[in-house]
């Protein structure tokens, strides 16, 4: 590679609100089209936008999660262009008074930290969703109205992995703040991303291309990874990189042409005459920034000075905030901290797994798992013994009624144990000697008879113990 790559992405994720940005209209995803829209959704006439309050409180939420600069004032515009999934000819955004600006945000490759600069967060309405077909296009406007906001980073990203990296961050963040459900596959979060090539040593950039709506993180990082290549071979052969629009195609594994851009488009912007600017309380702003619910890296710091996790199993848990909030109720019944991650990032993420399930739906409750936990830490049940616990309880039976049908219950009684002993050493009177010979192993095999006679129920360290007292009473 001769070339230092530049890469900027713009995130545009919707909120999770009751209704649209500027309509009472519902905010639905997978209904029958067209049903949750009305007459502002379809831009008639004489029709005027109400500002989503719970949407603006979401957008400062995620303004203060990526540590952006928060503008109280806030102010829409106009972006004018036609667009048949656009109805009224023009999106209400914010171009000239971003609600966030000058943010950051941190993200780990390979062990390296580096931080990423958020140029804007900007609120706005998604549009219709279109579906072309053999026999016409057709347009559903449950989507149109839908509030928006779009993240904008600086140019610092310099390789696909980086960007990836960014994006995850980002989508966790959103998704622990509760303003968004993140769903990629659903077109909730999307990513358009800027990539150009330029001389190593030169502060001028190079002719971009732009990949509209990756639909996926591993997406992203294939994405710009096979358009480096591309950009990389032109400018080798002597070639000039056109300035495009491109779309990444999943099974060709490769970018194609969508439209060449000529300049940048005048959108005429202009406020939007139909919203007086808003100017929010301070009260109002730190009410919502001083609630913020628990943020990953917050969670992961939590995981490894208190919990004592190391940094890779921490770092599982808050990948998955359900899996996460599950190990957060178990901890509350157990301080067997490490191994209560063990059993949720093995075990339990390993059932999930096979049986294609979310630990939402999952009939385990966390206390139960607790409990077997404590019951093996405490020599009530043994480790192996808990495998087969688990693989009950987790289809929602508890954990004490499975030990006991299980004839599980350890006994820990030490006269009981003396006795089962003295009938194994009765039955055994070469071990005595072995022992009393300095064959150590003796003792092995005797613990091993105890417990065959308990059925496995006697307390292993407390026999071991116990035979040799006996032993040298002999």
């Amino acid at each position: 590679m001769n070339f230092e790559v530049i890469i900027g992405i713009e995130i545009h994720c919707e909120l999770k609100t009751n209704t649209k940005m500027f309509s009472g209209a519902p905010v639905g995803f997978a209904q029958k089209p067209n049903t949750c829209t009305n007459e502002i959704d379809l831009g008639m006439p004489g029709v005027l936008p109400c500002v989503n309050k719970e949407a603006v409180a979401s957008a400062i939420k995620a303004c203060s999660a990526l540590n952006c600069e928060i503008d109280p004032l806030v102010k829409f515009d106009r972006k004018n262009y036609y667009y048949s999934d656009l109805p009224k000819g023009y999106q209400i955004t914010q171009q000239f008074y971003p609600i966030g600006k000058n943010g950051t945000i941190k993200i780990n490759v390979d062990g390296v930290e580096k931080d990423i600069r958020i140029n804007r967060i900007h609120m706005e309405e998604d549009t219709a969703k279109q579906f072309h077909h053999v026999d016409g296009s057709y347009l559903d406007f449950n989507r149109a109205g839908t509030p928006l906001i779009e993240i904008v980073t600086e140019p610092d990203m310099r390789t696909g992995k980086e960007a990836a990296a960014y994006v995850e961050e980002v989508r966790n963040i959103l998704y622990y703040l509760g303003v968004s459900d993140v769903k990629m596959e659903e077109g909730s979060l999307r990513c358009d991303v800027n990539i150009s090539l330029r001389p190593y040593g030169s502060d001028i950039l190079g002719a971009k291309s732009e990949i509209k709506n990756l639909n996926s993180i591993n997406n992203v990082q294939k994405a710009i990874e096979y358009e480096i290549e591309r950009q990389n071979k032109i400018l080798l052969s002597g070639g000039v990189v056109a300035q495009a629009t491109l779309r990444y195609d999943e099974s060709a594994r490769q970018t194609i042409m969508m439209r060449k851009k000529e300049g940048n488009v005048d959108y005429k912007y202009f406020p939007e005459p139909n919203i007086f600017p808003i100017q929010l309380e301070q009260a109002f702003i730190d009410n919502i920034t001083s609630n913020l619910a628990q943020l990953p890296q917050q969670r992961k710091e939590l995981y490894m000075n208190k919990y004592g996790l190391n940094d890779y199993d921490a770092q599982q848990l808050i990948s998955n905030k359900e899996l996460s909030d599950f190990y957060n109720e178990v901890v509350e019944h157990t301080s067997e901290y490490k191994l209560a991650a063990n059993w949720v990032l093995v075990e339990l993420n390993g059932y999930l797994n096979k049986n294609s399930l979310n630990v939402t739906k999952l009939q385990l409750l966390p206390e139960e798992l607790a409990i077997m936990i404590n019951m093996v830490t405490q020599k009530e049940i043994s480790g192996k013994q808990a495998k087969e616990v688990f693989e009950e309880i987790v289809l929602g039976k508890q954990t004490k009624t499975v030990v006991k049908e299980k004839g599980m219950e350890q006994l820990s009684d030490e006269g009981a144990i003396i006795t089962l002993i003295n009938d194994v050493l009765s039955a055994n009177p070469q071990s005595i000697e072995d022992y009393k010979n300095g064959k150590d192993r003796a003792v092995g095999f005797l613990v091993g008879q105890v417990m065959k006679l308990s059925k496995g129920q006697a307390n292993p360290a407390m026999t071991n113990k116990l035979i040799v007292e006996e032993l040298k009473k002999r």
